[in-house]
This record gives structure tokens, sequence and C-alpha cells, in this order.
């Protein structure tokens, strides 16, 4: 008898332990757990730690809290103005309601990722259709990530899905017209800085005609006014001249100073000697005479 009940206890116990953990629900920090009950969603577990399910009647589905990623296939895309370009773009998608999530996508992602693909893949196609080939190719900044998301709006919200963002790995025009884009943008850009060398340039002599404009007026008047003030001076000094042989006093000795100043000017160089006749004004002066 007690070679049957050990084994059998022993059998108890492993039962009793195995339906024991079958009612321990593990939620990690980065899942959702979706506790169904006969089939349905009883319960959705989104907050880490342990919970309890009942075994046998209840299961448990697991599905992925964290940032997720999809990378779309290359494809090509035909912009306003019927130019070809190659667009790779990956996707940033998270589930934010697991309930409708599992109801309408039945809680695949291979699901999710499949309507991710089309959705966004029709949204690159339209924005892009609406845009010339030069505003793509300066919208990869964010203009052109913004204008897809604006054109696929709320459409994951029923599925239970937020889209946080589209981002082009690569944008390129094939390889057949990508040397006759390039010059022709080449082309442009030599042409807007043509316009631009061309502008600055009379801009620049209209300034320089301005300034000379400005110093010949200024050269002129400067002139005017410097003939006036040698005018001024030569009018004083010939009312002072006037003045000077007018008045007997002053006569004799303006004359002998100009005949120092005359004779100072004959004597050059090394010889310092002067010869004069008795009869010359300068000797005169001298002599007292």
């Amino acid at each position: 008898m007690k070679k049957i009940v050990g084994p059998l206890l022993g059998i108890l116990i492993a039962i009793g332990l195995f339906i024991g953990l079958s009612c321990i629900v593990v939620t990690g920090e980065d899942e959702y757990k979706l506790v169904r009950q006969f089939g349905k969603i009883d319960h959705v577990e989104s907050e880490a730690g342990l919970s309890f399910r009942v075994p046998f009647i209840q299961t448990v589905d697991t599905l992925p809290k964290k940032l997720l990623l999809y990378d779309l296939a290359p494809s090509d895309v035909i912009t306003k103005d019927k130019k070809t370009m190659i667009t790779n773009s990956y996707v940033l998608w998270q589930i934010t309601n697991p309930v409708k999530f599992a109801q309408t996508l039945n809680g695949s992602i291979g699901n999710a990722e499949s309507r991710i693909n089309t959705v966004v893949y029709n949204a690159i196609k339209n924005t892009i259709s609406s845009m010339s080939q030069e505003e793509v190719i300066s919208g990869r900044d964010g203009e052109l990530t913004e204008a897809i998301i604006e054109s696929i709006g709320t459409t994951f919200e029923q599925y239970g899905i937020e889209m946080l963002t589209v981002e082009t790995k690569q944008l390129d025009l094939p390889a057949d017209n990508k040397e006759a884009v390039y010059t022709r943008m080449i082309s442009e850009r030599e042409n807007i800085a043509a316009t631009y060398t061309a502008e600055g340039t009379a801009e620049a002599q209209k300034i320089k005609n301005t300034t000379d404009k400005e110093v010949t007026i200024m050269l002129s008047e400067a002139q005017k006014q410097a003939e006036i003030l040698k005018a001024e001076g030569e009018a004083e000094y010939m009312k002072i001249l006037s003045e000077t042989y007018a008045d007997e006093s002053k006569t004799d000795f303006y004359s002998f100073v100009r005949s120092l100043d005359a004779l100072k000017a004959s004597v050059t160089g090394d010889n310092k000697t002067v010869i004069l006749s008795e009869d010359s004004p300068i000797a005169q002066i001298f002599n007292g005479q």
C-alpha cells in the first residue's frame, strides 16, 4: 500500500504545481498580455508584473508593446512633372490598443505589416505625385515626411496602431536619367548664380556712380571755398600793403625789409659775397641815404 501511495502523492503534487504555475501570468515591460476566455478577450494586462488566470478556461496571447520597425521594399514613384524616382523608406509604429489590434488584425504582426505596407506605399506615391522632382528632393529635410504622414491621417487608428514616423532612407533617380537630371539642376543653379551676380554688379555700379558724383560735388565745393579764401587772403594782403605804403613812417621800414629779402634771395651757394655799386638802392639803404 505504501508503495502505491508514494508515487500517487508525487503525481498529485506535480499536477498541483502544474496547475498552480498555469494560473500565473507574467507580463514584461515591453508587452501586452491578452487574456481570453472561451476565445473572447476577457481583459488585457498592460502593466509589468504577475497576474492570474483560470487554467483550461482562459488562455493568454502576447503582443509587443515596444516600438516596431517595418522596412518597405524600394519602389518606383512618379513626380508631378512626370519624372521617375526610386524611394526606399521605413516606418516606426507601435500597438496602442491591443484589443482593436487583435480584433481587426487577428493579433498578427504579419497582418499589420501587410496593411502598413499598402497604406504607406499609397501615401508615398500620392504625395510624391503631387510634387515636382525638385520639390521632392528639397523636401527631404522634413517637409516630405510631414506630407506623407498627413496623407496617412488617422487610417491606422481603427487597427489600434499608432504611426510614429515614415522616414526615407533613400530617394534616388533611375540610373538611365540620373546624369541628365543632375546636369539640368547644375545648369539651373548656374543660371540663378549668374542672375544674382549680375544684380550685384549692377547694384555695385549704381553705388559707385552715386559715390563718384558725391565726391565730385564735394571736391568742387572744396575748390570753390579754397578760391574764395585765396581771394580773401590776396585782398587782405593788398589792403595791408596799401596801408603800409600810405604811412611814411612804415614805408622806410618796409622798403628796408624788402631790400634785405631781395639780398637774401640773391645770396646762393657757398659764395656769400655781394658786390654792390654806390648807386644801388640796397647800398643806399645800408649807407643811410
